[in-house]
C-alpha cells in the first residue's frame, strides 16, 4: 500500500513538472511560431519532467520522503527513461527533422534518419573510449555504460557555462567595469551616422539621375549585354554621366559603415543606461554581489587549481567539512551531524533551483539567436539533449555536496561509476573556460574604448 502511495505522489510530481515544461515550451520558446510539431513539444516536456524528478527524489533522499524501496525503485526507472530518451529517441528525431529539410532526401527520410542516428551511436560509444569512468565488469547494455557517457558529455557542458558564467557575472554587475560614457561622446557617434546617411541619400540621388539622364539618351536599351558590356560599363563611361557601378560600390561601403555605427550607437545608448542603474539602490545591491562573485570566482579557479596540481577529490561534503573546521577553531559544543543535514538540505535546494532556472534562461536566449522557422524544431531537441545531459550530470556531481549517509541509494543506482573522474574532470574543464572567459572579455573590454574613440 504505501508503494501505491509512493508511486502516486512521484507520478502527480511528474504530471506537473511535464505540465510546466510544456507551458515553458509554448510561452517561450515557441510563441512566435506557428507550426510546431507535438512530438517535439512532448519530447522536450518529458525530458524536463524526469530531469526536475531526479532532483526532487535528491531532496527526498534528504528529508527522508518516500520508503527507501520506493525511492530506490523510482531512481532506477527515472534514470532508464531518461537514457532512453538521450541515447535513443531525441537523437533519432533531431536526424529525422534535418533529412525532412532536404528535398532530395524526402522520400527517403527514415532510412536516412537511422543512418544519422547509427552513426552517432558510433561517436557516442567511442567518447568513453580515452576516459577512465568504467570497470571492465559492466555489460555493453548497462545502466553504467550510458550514463557514464552521457555525464562526461554532461560535466564537460556543466564546467563550460559555470566557467563562464563565474567570470562574465561580475563583469556584467560591477560598475567598476563600466566604461565612461557621456552625452557628448553620443551625440558626435550620431552626428557621424547622420552624415553617413546623408552620403548615402545623395549618393543614391546622384545614381538616379544618371540612370534617368542614360533612360532618356537611350544608352540603357542600346548597353551591350554580357561580359564584354559589364567590363565596358566598369572602365568607361559616356561624357557627362556617372560611373553607376563606382558609385554603388561606394554606396555600399557607406551602408556597412552606419549599420556598424548604428550598433556602436545602440551599445553606448546601453551602457548609459547601466551607469545609471549603478547609482540606484538595486544597481549598488548587484554591485556589490558583483564583487562578492570575483571573490568566489577566484577561489574557485584556485582550488580548482589546487586539486588539479594535487590530484584530490573531497570525500566530505563541502557544508560537514566546513562546520567541522569553525567548531574545530572555536571550540564549542555543536551537533555536526544535525546541523549539516540541513544546511546540505539548503544548499542542495538552492543549486538544483538556480541551475534549472539558470539553463532555461540560457537555453531561451540561445534559441532566440539562431533559430528559425525551419530549424525550430531540431534546435529544440537539441536543447532537450543539452538539458538533459546537463542535469544527469548535476546529480553526479551534486552527491558530493551531500552527506555521505544519503549517497547510499544514489551510488547503487548510478552503480560502479568513477565519481572522482568526473570531479577532476569538472576542475580542468572549468579551469580552461574561467582562464578563456577572462582573457576574452579583458581583450574586449580593452577594445571597446579604442574603436569608439576611432576617427
Amino acid at each position: 500500500m504505501s508503494f501505491l502511495i509512493d508511486s502516486s505522489i512521484m507520478i502527480t510530481s511528474q504530471i506537473l513538472f511535464f505540465g510546466f515544461g510544456w507551458l515553458f515550451f509554448m510561452r517561450q520558446l515557441f510563441k512566435d511560431y506557428e507550426v510546431r510539431q507535438y512530438v517535439v513539444q512532448v519530447i522536450f516536456s518529458v525530458t524536463f519532467a524526469f530531469s526536475c524528478t531526479m532532483f526532487e527524489l535528491i531532496i527526498f533522499e534528504i528529508l527522508g520522503v518516500l520508503n527507501s524501496s520506493s525511492r530506490y525503485f523510482h531512481w532506477k526507472m527515472n534514470l532508464c527513461v531518461i537514457l532512453l530518451i538521450l541515447v535513443f529517441m531525441v537523437p533519432f528525431y533531431i536526424g529525422y527533422f534535418i533529412v525532412s529539410n532536404i528535398q532530395l532526401l524526402h522520400k527517403q527520410r527514415l532510412l536516412f534518419s537511422c543512418l544519422l542516428w547509427l552513426t552517432f551511436m558510433y561517436f557516442f560509444w567511442k567518447l568513453g573510449d580515452p576516459f577512465p569512468i568504467l570497470s571492465p565488469k559492466h555489460g555493453i547494455l548497462s545502466i553504467e555504460q550510458l550514463i557514464s557517457r552521457v555525464g562526461v558529455i554532461g560535466v564537460t557542458l556543466m564546467a563550460l557555462l559555470s566557467g563562464f558564467g563565474a567570470v562574465n557575472c561580475p563583469y556584467t554587475y560591477m560598475s567598476y567595469f563600466l566604461r565612461n560614457v557621456t552625452d557628448t561622446d553620443i551625440l558626435a557617434l550620431e552626428r557621424r551616422l547622420l552624415q553617413t546617411m546623408d552620403m548615402i541619400i545623395s549618393k543614391k540621388k546622384r545614381m538616379a539621375v544618371a540612370r534617368r539622364t542614360m533612360f532618356q539618351r537611350g544608352e540603357v536599351q542600346n548597353r551591350p549585354s554580357g561580359l564584354w558590356g559589364m567590363l565596358k560599363s566598369v572602365t568607361a563611361s559616356a561624357p557627362g554621366s556617372e560611373n553607376l557601378t563606382l558609385i554603388q560600390q561606394e554606396v555600399d561601403a557607406l551602408e556597412e559603415l552606419s549599420r556598424q555605427l548604428f550598433l556602436e550607437t545602440a551599445d553606448l545608448y546601453a551602457t548609459k543606461e547601466r551607469i545609471e542603474y549603478s547609482k540606484t539602490f538595486k544597481g549598488k545591491y548587484f554591485n556589490f554581489l558583483g564583487y562578492f562573485f570575483s571573490i568566489y570566482c577566484v577561489w574557485k579557479i584556485f582550488m580548482a587549481t589546487i586539486n588539479i596540481v594535487l590530484d584530490r577529490v573531497g570525500k566530505t561534503d563541502p557544508v560537514t567539512r566546513g562546520i567541522e573546521i569553525t567548531v574545530n577553531y572555536l571550540g564549542i559544543q555543536f551537533d555536526v551531524k544535525f546541523w549539516s543535514q540541513h544546511i546540505s538540505f539548503i544548499l542542495v535546494g538552492i543549486i538544483i533551483v538556480t541551475s534549472i532556472r539558470g539553463l532555461l534562461i540560457t537555453l531561451t536566449k540561445f534559441f532566440y539567436a539562431i533559430s528559425s522557422s525551419k530549424s525550430s524544431n531540431v534546435i529544440v531537441l537539441l536543447l532537450a539533449q543539452i538539458m538533459g545531459m546537463y542535469f544527469v550530470s548535476s546529480v553526479l556531481l551534486i552527491r558530493m555536496s551531500m552527506p555521505p549517509e544519503y549517497r547510499t541509494i544514489i551510488t547503487e543506482v548510478l552503480g560502479e561509476l568513477q565519481f572522482n573522474f568526473y570531479h577532476r574532470w569538472f576542475d580542468v574543464i572549468f579551469l580552461v573556460s574561467a582562464l578563456s572567459s577572462i582573457l576574452f572579455l579583458y581583450l574586449a573590454h580593452k577594445q571597446a574604448p579604442e574603436k569608439h574613440m576611432a576617427p
